[in-house]
């Protein structure tokens, strides 16, 4: 029997977690021991003669790529920081969404919101008895004693609140009960008034932090929480089986629940019992095949328990439980490890029970493959309804990732996939294959190309001179499966971002995705410090009108600067643009119009640079082709029109270390509101900008946008919320007055390819640091005006490049083969620009 298919289908399925926790900071004082346990104090030290311990421990350094010690593991976790593990173990889980249960106290735990960073969708499951306590442990509004008419109606209209404020975002997804942690699932559905009372009295004598454990109050705050969740259509989540030793087991058992099953108010309420049931898997199995409303949740169990208890208790789910009612999650927590490791036990187990399943006659492989989808994918996306309305997730989203290369191409008419790249140049190019040859062949083995391909200029397809490139010789274009995505507005066809290798595994020094995770990791291991990037992204819409019997593209409007009638007039294609740009898991920020005629702006949000710049690659590929779709040309050209304002792409920086933004001050002995490393690292940067340039303003015309009184940031300088500068820094809503956050680079277009230019600003970051260069002081005024005070920016591309071929920092940390590419290229565009005065108004659709 061939389950190469089913194999495949495991492989490739991207995951809804539907049960899961908080993430913590890497200083937190729950230790990274207790991923592994839910043992605790000095059971604790038992761990790590576990079954369970030995094998994830081993997981997670193979991960890592480190020593197999839980010393060599922490120490990985210490010097990369948080968010880079984090966006490592979901990439590695590939992980689409998560449902989140914020109920769980932790040391230094992450918002709901932070956690969006790493998984397209992020929902967050409201637990019961934490809500109660939070109430409870509030003084009452006028000051007298808590009653149960009181404290009825503000936790019932507080449950309330929630639905209507908030599902209606897609954040609250559903709610939770503990009750097996605190008096057992034997619910009394029909608890009296006067019981409930006692409850709370008994409860508010103990005093504060309220930790409520009175069966009585537990089960009317239950029933109340069940009236409110079969109103709104609400699932809910309920804690079963083993966790840690609050818990007594035998009261977990599911069984107990009978009189909630049984109770018709509650007949419709979709209820999921957590964590397997285990060691209960064969009652809850049970539950599952006699209740319509009674579904079925396999984390914890996974990957808590030995391979063999995984796997006989996914079993005895599928006894009697229908393939429909069993979903995925990880009950993943304070760790992305745990997360990761759930994912992983989970696609084997789920592989393992189905294959044996195969074996037995149970099913065929093509029912087994359908399965999969269900358990991991779509049972939890109709469960849960998540299927949010401006497109940023929806079933359909999500259930074309999980088929293989025949199911794309038949049933959802997946046939070609597009490996794209950007040379040097900053031109968008892609080879297209189709999607049966791209699982077989080029996912593994790439595509070839020609050396010249990274010599290119923006007039001409062929290789510069002096770029040491050429038609001889051939390198591989291997896809990035990270990057691999559906593309919104052509509904049979995928992309994916391109790395450049000499052959599978070799990359290759001119690579400009490589440069930058080069130049990251000089950040990285010298400082301990990862960059942040969020890019503003403007450009122009034009329509083709007929002048004279010649076609020209003119800009569709001449409104003002962020003028809402020049937004009413192409609002259609931005929420286009907006709702494919959150399918991609790019988050759009803000969009306005600009000065320009037919001008407009677009602001992502920030992330660790290696992604952001591919979120700029994204974004640019959406905006060309809806406005194309539209009829329009869209160009990112830096000026469009002499006679108009030019577009940029200015960018936000930042720099983190273990997850802490650690460019802001962290108290007001700053002069400048940023801290030491931040003001060394931003030093750097202005020292060397007249070589950045070289990189963020790579075309000739890019000079022609740079110019005084134009906020384009033409004098090299840097100011306060000067948008004068070329370096700005800002304080945004939420930042205290007088800190800054990040600052701005104006001085970068959409002619630039996002790697290299990023690479460019690490490179004379990590200078500064190396060098501890101090800032001179801000410039408050605008720089034009101080009459040959300050230095002026390169005039021309060739000025840039004179400063660039001087700049030996650029040359050690980029590489001196990728700076002589560069370097060719730009002496080209120099060249040719020079012969050619109008050669700037065909970049339009380069770029």
């Amino acid at each position: 029997m061939d389950f190469g298919e089913l194999k495949e289908t495991i492989e490739r399925v991207e995951l809804v977690d539907a049960h899961a926790h908080n993430l913590v900071a890497v200083d937190s004082s729950f230790p990274f021991i207790s991923a592994f346990s839910e043992a605790a104090d000095e059971a604790l030290l038992f761990a790590p003669h576990s079954l369970s311990y030995k094998r994830s421990l081993r997981e997670i350094a193979e991960l890592y790529g480190c020593e197999n010690s839980l010393r060599a593991v922490e120490e990985y976790r210490r010097s990369n920081g948080l968010e880079a593990i984090a966006s490592k173990c979901f990439k590695a889980g590939r992980i689409s969404a998560v449902l989140i249960d914020d109920g769980l106290k932790l040391d230094k735990k992450h918002e709901v919101e932070w956690h969006k960073s790493f998984a397209p969708f992020v929902g967050r499951i409201l637990r019961i008895e934490r809500l109660a306590e939070e109430i409870l442990d509030k003084e009452m509004p006028d000051g007298s004693t808590w009653t149960l008419e009181k404290f009825t109606e503000i936790f019932v209209g507080s449950l309330k609140s929630y639905p209507l404020s908030l599902t209606v975002a897609h954040e609250i997804v559903g709610l939770k009960s503990i009750a097996a942690y605190r008096s057992g699932l034997e619910i009394n559905t029909h608890v009296s008034r006067k019981d409930a009372e006692e409850g709370l009295s008994e409860v508010l004598c103990y005093g504060r932090p309220v930790r409520i454990t009175n069966k009585s109050l537990i089960d009317y705050i239950f029933t109340h929480s069940v009236e409110v969740a079969v109103s709104f259509d609400l699932p809910i989540q309920i804690h079963t089986g083993f966790g840690d030793k609050d818990l007594d087991l035998r009261l977990s058992n599911p069984l107990h629940l009978r009189m909630l099953l049984e109770d018709k108010r509650f007949s419709k309420c979709r209820i999921v019992l957590l964590h397997a049931s285990y060691p209960f898997s064969k009652e809850a199995s049970y539950l599952a095949s006699i209740y319509p409303q009674v579904y079925l949740d396999i984390g914890l169990a996974i990957p808590k328990l030995s391979v063999h208890g995984m796997t006989s208790s996914v079993k005895e789910l599928l006894e009697l439980a229908a393939t429909k009612k069993v979903m995925y999650s990880s009950d993943g927590y304070a760790f992305p490890e745990t997360y990761y490791l759930g994912a992983k036990k989970g696609r084997e187990i789920i592989f393992s029970v189905l294959r044996d399943a195969c074996a037995d006659g149970d099913l065929t492989v093509a029912e087994a493959t359908e399965v999969v989808k269900d358990i991991f994918t779509r049972n939890a996306l109709g469960f849960y309804k998540i299927n949010v309305v401006d497109g940023s997730f929806s079933l359909k989203d999500i259930a074309t990732k999980t088929v293989n290369a025949e199911d794309r191409a038949q049933e959802y008419g997946v046939s070609f996939v597009r490996v794209i790249w950007v040379d040097t140049s900053g031109q968008h190019r892609c080879r297209v294959v189709p999607a049966k040859r791209f699982d077989h062949v080029i996912k593994k083995n790439g595509v070839g190309l020609t050396f010249a391909s990274m010599g290119m200029t923006s007039f001409s397809d062929g290789a510069a001179d002096e770029t040491n490139l050429s038609a001889t010789g051939e390198i591989r274009l291997i896809p990035d499966l990270s990057t691999k995505r559906r593309i919104p507005w052509i509904k049979d066809e995928e992309m994916v971002l391109a790395d450049m290798h000499l052959r599978p595994g070799e990359a290759w020094e001119y690579c400009p995705r490589e440069a930058l995770r080069r130049v990251s990791k000089v950040l990285k291991d010298e400082f301990n410090l990862v960059m942040n990037a969020g890019f503003e992204n403007e450009f122009f819409l034009l329509k083709n009108v007929l002048r004279e019997g010649k076609e020209e593209w003119v800009p569709i409007d001449s409104t003002s600067y962020s003028s809402t009638s020049g937004f009413d007039a192409v609002s259609p294609i931005f929420h286009e643009v907006v709702a494919a740009l959150h399918s991609l898991n790019i988050t759009v920020e803000q969009l306005h119009s600009e000065a320009g005629n037919g001008q407009f702006e677009m602001a992502s949000g920030h992330t660790i640079c290696t992604n952001s710049a591919d979120n700029v690659i994204f974004a640019r590929e959406v905006i060309r082709a809806i406005a194309r779709k539209h009829g329009l040309l869209a160009t990112f050209v830096p000026k469009y029109a002499l006679d108009d304002f030019g577009s940029g792409c200015h960018v936000h920086l930042s720099i983190w270390r273990n997850g802490e933004n650690v460019f802001m001050a962290s108290d007001r002995s700053s002069r400048y509101g940023m801290s030491t490393t931040g003001e060394e690292f931003m030093a750097g940067v202005l020292r060397h900008f007249p070589s950045i340039l070289a990189f963020t303003a790579p075309v000739p015309n890019s000079y022609d946008r740079i110019q005084p009184n134009t906020w384009t940031g033409a004098y090299q300088c840097w100011g306060k919320e000067n948008r004068e500068a070329p370096i700005r820094t800002a304080c945004p809503p939420g930042i205290v007055d007088g800190w800054v956050s990040n600052f701005e680079i104006k001085s970068f277009d959409g002619c630039a390819n996002p790697h290299l230019g990023l690479s460019a600003i690490i490179a004379a970051g990590i200078d500064g640091l190396r060098r501890h260069l101090q800032l001179p002081d801000p410039v408050d005024a605008n720089p034009a005006t101080l009459h040959g005070k300050l230095q002026r920016l390169p005039l021309s591309l060739a000025e840039s490049l004179e400063a660039l071929k001087k700049d030996k920092v650029m040359e050690e940390l980029i590489g001196e083969k990728l700076l002589a590419a560069v370097k060719g290229v730009r002496k080209a565009e120099v060249e040719y620009y020079l012969k050619d005065k109008e050669a700037y108004k065909r970049l339009i659709h380069r770029y």
